[in-house]
């Protein structure tokens, strides 16, 4: 005769089984006394998070309402007087123009050279590897650095831009890159491109090794071409990177400061004058820290509306 456990044995004719007990959900505290080591681990960084960069923000908010001077011990309230002296500053204005006119120059030709390098490092080349190598270094370079040697290069006495070019009888006195109101932007953003080129090739090529195969395999056995390829293949295959790449660099772009600040100090006539930098000197120079965090603060909406148009865009053609 087989025997059953009671829990395992069968049911009789009419008979019901019994309803479990519900099981009690162990509560929040109880799993993070189980789990109390990570967050012991997590906590630090939490902390330093919490008090560098929550309360940071926070309180460059509360500067926002206070004219807050580093000179003077009164801190008065003034409301929205910040906001208001925020939209009618020229110079604000003037460096918003500047900031727009770096992006949208830097950006799209940073971009559109790293895709070209792309393409053709994904080649079987000889030495692609070393030549991979070659175009990122200046990414991994201070920047600091890249921009004193740029500086050194524009430089009108000994600087070798001008030294090959009287050489090459391309000009007939020396440029000042940096001096003159025409040349001191493009100049900066010629060496935010060299610099920021290795970075876009770096993600275009690896989201070019990430493309199937079996897509070009089916071109070229429909006789579809090498333009054709590229551009009902690989570009399509490439737009989210490109929003990414987008998105990351109009906010790098609208953020320059060091070049700016090593190269041209905002000059010549206010001609380099980007928005950081100009909430360097209303912060540091002029000690306006409440004027400075509204600043920050336009800077941050100005951001976060491009972000989202980048965004919409992207989603209606992905429609």
């Amino acid at each position: 005769m087989t025997t059953y456990p009671s829990s395992a044995r069968p049911l009789r004719a009419g008979e019901r089984v019994a309803p479990l007990p519900p099981r009690r959900r162990k509560s929040v505290f109880w799993r993070m006394r189980r789990n109390w080591s990570a967050y012991a681990f997590l906590s630090v960084p939490l902390l330093l998070f919490m008090v560098l960069t929550v309360f940071a923000l926070l309180f460059a908010f509360y500067l926002t309402f206070h004219e807050w001077n580093a000179l003077e011990p009164e801190t008065p309230y003034v409301g929205l007087r910040n906001y208001s002296d925020m939209i009618a500053d020229e110079a604000f204005r003037g460096a918003i123009v500047n900031t727009f006119y770096f992006t949208a120059v830097s950006v799209p030709v940073t971009m559109a050279v790293g895709l070209l390098i792309a393409l053709l490092l994904n080649l079987p080349l000889r030495g692609r590897g070393f030549l991979r190598t070659l175009y990122f270094l200046p990414v991994v370079t201070p920047f600091v650095v890249v921009a004193i040697l740029w500086k050194w290069l524009y430089n009108g006495d000994f600087g070798l831009f001008n030294f090959y070019l009287l050489k090459t009888h391309l000009i007939d006195s020396p440029l000042l890159f940096l001096s003159d109101q025409n040349l001191a932007m493009p100049s900066v953003i010629l060496m935010s491109i060299w610099s920021g080129v290795g970075f876009s090739m770096v993600i275009y090529l690896a989201a070019l090794q990430a493309i199937p195969e079996d897509l070009y395999e089916a071109a070229r056995v429909d006789g579809a071409s090498g333009f054709s390829r590229l551009l009902y293949i690989t570009v399509p295959m490439l737009r989210p990177t490109t929003l990414f790449l987008a998105v990351i660099g109009i906010i790098g772009a609208f953020q320059v400061f060091t070049q700016i600040f090593v190269m041209t100090s905002g000059g010549p006539a206010e001609k380099t004058t980007t928005v950081v930098y100009f909430i360097y000197l209303a912060a540091f120079k002029f000690y306006e820290f409440g004027y400075a965090s509204t600043l920050w603060f336009g800077l941050l909406a100005i951001l976060l509306v491009f972000t989202v148009i980048q965004l919409r865009i992207y989603r209606k053609g992905e429609e």
